[in-house]
C-alpha cells in the first residue's frame, strides 16, 4: 500500500449510535472498508450496549460511558488478534449496539379459545389476552440465538416468538392449575405473577428480562358465557316459588287494566292457569322433608265456604257476570267491586 493509499484511507475516530426511532433492539454499525482508529473512542448512552465482534465470535461487551480503544479496553479483541503490546495500528472490528430500554406495552393473547379441564365445569375452553414488557438484558446471548449479524434487528421481529411462547406456557399453567376458573377470573394479578415466574427463565434463555405481566381479561367463548350467566341467575334467584309468585303479581295489573269482558276473561283464564301452576310450585318447594312436622295452616287449601241461613253457599258473583281478580290476592270479584270480599284489599 502507498503513502498516497495509506493517507486516503477512513479511520474511525468516534463509534457511538442515537436511535433513530422506537422499537429498535439490534443495530450494526456501518463499518464498510473504514478501519477504526486506535486510541478512538466509543460512546455508550444510558439504555445502551455495544458488543465488538471478531469474525462472528463476540469479544468486548461495554455498558455505558465513554471508553478510549485500546489493548487495555479491548483485551478479549486483543487475544483473538493476536496483537502485541506494541500494538498501534488502525483494526477492523465489527461493532454492534444493542438497546435496553424497557419495550412496554407489547400485547399478548389467544388467537383462539384454549381448551382445559376445570374444577367446577369440567372441559372449558377459555380466552386470555393482556400486556407485557421486557428489555434486552444479554447482548452476548441475543447475538447469538437471535439477532445474529443482521444490519438491524426490530421489536416486531421477535414479537410473534414471544407471543406463541407466553400462549404455550400459560395454557401449561392453566392445565396444572387445580384452582376453577372463577376463582382465576377473580384473582388476574396472581394469575399474572405466576405466569410472569414460569416466563422468566425463558425470557432469559434469549438474553431479555421479563419486567412485567399483566393479565388484563380471562373469559369463555359467548356461548359457555351465556350458560353460565343462566347459573349464575339461578343462584340469584333463590327459591324458585317466591319468585314465580312474584312474577305472577308484576303481571296482575297488566290484566286489570285490559278492558273488554272478552279480554278479561281471556287473560283471568291465563292468570288462573299461572297462579294455580305458582302456588304448585310453591307447595313443592315448601313440602317438608321426611320425618319434618306437617306444614301449618298456611299450606292448607281454602276453607269452605260457611252456609247461609237457607243452607245455600255463600253469595259469589253471579255466573256469567262480568269479573276481575283482586289485585292482592288473585280471587275472581265482581268487576265493579271497590274492595275484595276475600282479602278486603281496595281495588283499582
Amino acid at each position: 500500500m502507498s503513502l498516497r493509499d495509506f493517507l486516503a484511507k477512513q479511520f474511525i475516530d468516534v463509534i457511538q449510535w442515537v436511535e433513530p426511532e422506537d422499537g429498535i433492539l439490534a443495530y450494526r454499525f456501518p463499518m464498510r472498508d473504514m478501519e477504526i482508529q486506535n486510541g478512538g473512542k466509543l460512546t455508550v448512552r444510558e439504555s445502551q450496549m455495544a458488543a465488538f465482534v471478531n469474525e462472528g465470535q463476540v469479544a468486548d461487551v461495554f455498558g455505558p460511558g465513554l471508553y478510549t480503544l485500546n489493548t487495555h479496553t479491548l483485551p478479549l479483541l486483543t487475544n483473538l488478534m493476536n496483537w502485541d503490546k506494541a500494538f498501534q495500528s488502525p483494526f477492523k472490528s465489527d461493532v454492534y449496539f444493542f438497546s435496553t430500554r424497557l419495550q412496554t406495552n407489547q400485547r399478548w393473547g389467544t388467537a383462539t379459545p384454549v381448551t382445559i379441564r376445570d374444577k367446577e365445569f369440567g372441559a372449558v375452553r377459555l380466552r386470555a389476552y393482556g400486556i407485557y414488557s421486557y428489555r434486552l438484558s444479554e447482548p452476548r446471548i441475543f447475538y447469538t440465538k437471535v439477532s445474529g449479524t443482521r444490519d438491524i434487528y426490530h421489536v416486531a421481529d421477535l414479537e410473534g416468538q414471544l407471543r406463541n411462547t407466553i400462549i404455550g406456557v400459560m395454557s401449561d399453567t392453566f392445565a396444572q392449575s387445580t384452582i376453577p376458573f372463577l376463582d382465576m377470573a377473580a384473582n388476574q394479578l396472581e394469575l399474572g405473577q405466576k405466569i410472569h415466574g414460569r416466563l422468566q427463565p425463558v425470557f432469559a434463555d434469549l438474553g431479555l428480562a421479563l419486567d412485567s405481566f399483566v393479565v388484563e381479561n380471562l373469559s369463555l367463548p359467548d356461548e359457555l358465557q351465556k350458560r353460565l350467566d343462566e347459573r349464575i341467575g339461578m343462584a340469584m334467584v333463590g327459591d324458585m316459588g317466591r319468585y314465580t309468585q312474584f312474577q305472577v303479581a308484576q303481571s296482575m295489573p297488566i290484566a286489570a287494566a285490559n278492558e273488554g269482558a272478552g279480554g278479561a276473561a281471556g287473560i283471568g283464564a291465563g292468570l288462573g292457569a299461572g297462579l294455580a301452576m305458582g302456588q304448585a310450585m310453591f307447595n313443592a318447594a315448601r313440602q317438608p322433608a321426611p320425618g319434618a312436622p306437617p306444614a301449618g295452616p298456611a299450606s292448607a287449601g281454602p276453607e269452605p265456604a260457611p252456609a247461609t241461613s237457607g243452607g245455600g253457599a255463600a253469595p259469589g258473583p253471579a255466573a256469567g257476570a262480568e269479573t276481575k281478580f283482586c289485585l292482592d290476592c288473585g280471587k275472581p270479584i265482581p268487576r265493579r267491586a271497590k274492595f275484595c270480599p276475600e282479602c278486603g284489599a281496595a281495588q283499582q
